[in-house]
């Protein structure tokens, strides 16, 4: 096959891992483990510990040591064994030291497979978008198989423990892309293996500096608050339309994913059109939207307000997240770009997705009587500090014109 089509097959495995189980865990550990709200918050949250190992294991091996796809190689067939262990856990306590072990290996592999992604395209500005597409097809194949394929989501196979098939297809796909990555091109390091290693590196910690700027300091602030409510969504989404009863849930969450293809095209229209605050305003207003509709929505007559919410997945991230990188990138100087998107990513995918986690497993566990759960008022928590978040961003951010372009 030509480069990108191969990369493109890359993508699709890598993504298809990720959404193939992480979207139905929280539903599996609550029907299969008996897993608590802290529980289950305690299982997300190895997303964020993995994010925080990341750069220490991309920077220090891949960097410097290790070809890129070789790496991607030995870390994917890892991970398949520890999904067919995920599948077998009998317990909770078994099933998390294996989780927390497959994140802090699978997370540095999402920047593994960009670098090997970026090193064989010659423009990357303008090719890499057509192949990163295809990780968030992957997402969505995923969701389709596990609800409309296999029915694993359905009220009487999870009865019967169908979801630890998850696992099991995931494995089997990250032991494909294991092999696979294998026939990917040569991805050298990039990095002297004798030039001096740096902590501050890593963690992205030059471009502290930028905070010396409110506008960047209230912007970076604002990154973490918000990913407090985002690890809601996360965490209990499937969970939540799962016991209300809404028919194929995990096939209808794609339509998050889809939508973010949509509104991604959107973005240079409204950085143009109404600046980088008004984007971004928009972005953490839809949060505020979304769960009020999940609060005031059912599975009967409100179930359109469960779409919508879904759907707005798009404008969540892609108006908050995206447009966001494209502020970060505008405002760093060459010599701290990539420092500044590693802090950000620390902070967000780390600092601010693990208080979120564990919040959304306490706010759970308090609105809950005998496993019932009081999903109205659980919704509520996050809408709340989204709108408070919303609140402070707007009195205290100054609009900006950043230039960009679609590529």
């Amino acid at each position: 096959m030509p480069v990108q089509a191969r990369l493109c097959v890359m993508m699709f495995l890598q993504f298809f891992i990720w959404g193939g189980w992480f979207v139905t865990m929280g539903s599996f550990l609550a029907s299969n483990l008996a897993a608590s709200g802290s529980q289950i918050g305690a299982a997300y949250s190895t997303q964020s510990w993995g994010a925080i190992f990341a750069p220490f294991i991309f920077g220090l091996l891949a960097d410097r040591y290790f070809q890129a796809q070789k790496l991607l190689c030995i870390l994917h067939l890892a991970g398949a064994v520890l999904m067919f262990e995920l599948a077998r856990a009998p317990a909770f306590a078994t099933f998390y030291p294996f989780l927390l072990l497959y994140m802090i290996l699978y997370m540095p592999t999402l920047a593994l497979a960009n670098a090997v992604a970026f090193r064989q395209l010659s423009d990357p500005s303008r090719q890499f978008a057509r192949i990163r597409v295809w990780g968030t097809v992957g997402w969505i194949a995923a969701g389709l198989a596990i609800s409309f394929v296999f029915s694993w989501d359905s009220p009487q196979a999870m009865s019967g423990g169908s979801l630890k098939n998850t696992f099991l297809m995931c494995g089997a796909a990250s032991f494909l892309l294991g092999i696979y990555s294998l026939t990917l091109p040569s991805t050298p390091p990039g990095v002297d293996r004798t030039a001096k290693v740096h902590l501050g590196d890593f963690l992205g910690l030059q471009a502290l500096k930028l905070l010396k700027e409110k506008n960047f300091l209230v912007f970076f602030l604002a990154s973490v608050s918000i990913c407090v409510p985002l690890a809601f969504y996360y965490q209990h989404a499937n969970q939540f339309l799962t016991e209300i009863n809404v028919a194929n849930p995990t096939g209808k969450q794609t339509l998050g994913q889809m939508s973010e293809v949509l509104f991604m095209l959107m973005i240079p229209v409204f950085l143009q059109r109404f600046g980088m605050k008004t984007t971004l305003l928009v972005g953490m207003l839809s949060w505020v939207a979304r769960y009020l509709m999940f609060a005031f929505g059912n599975a009967g007559g409100g179930a359109w307000l469960l779409i919508v919410g879904i759907a707005l997945h798009g404008v969540c991230y892609d108006f908050f997240f995206v447009s966001g990188q494209i502020f970060i990138d505008s405002k760093a100087g060459k010599d701290v770009k990539s420092a500044a998107q590693g802090l950000i990513t620390l902070a967000t995918y780390g600092v601010g997705m693990l208080v979120g986690f564990w919040l959304a497993g306490r706010v759970t566990d308090i609105y809950s009587i005998n496993n019932v759960h009081d999903w109205r008022s659980i919704w509520l928590v996050p809408a709340a500090i989204a709108a408070l978040v919303f609140t402070v961003f707007a009195l205290s951010f100054k609009n900006e014109s950043v230039r960009y372009e679609l590529q």
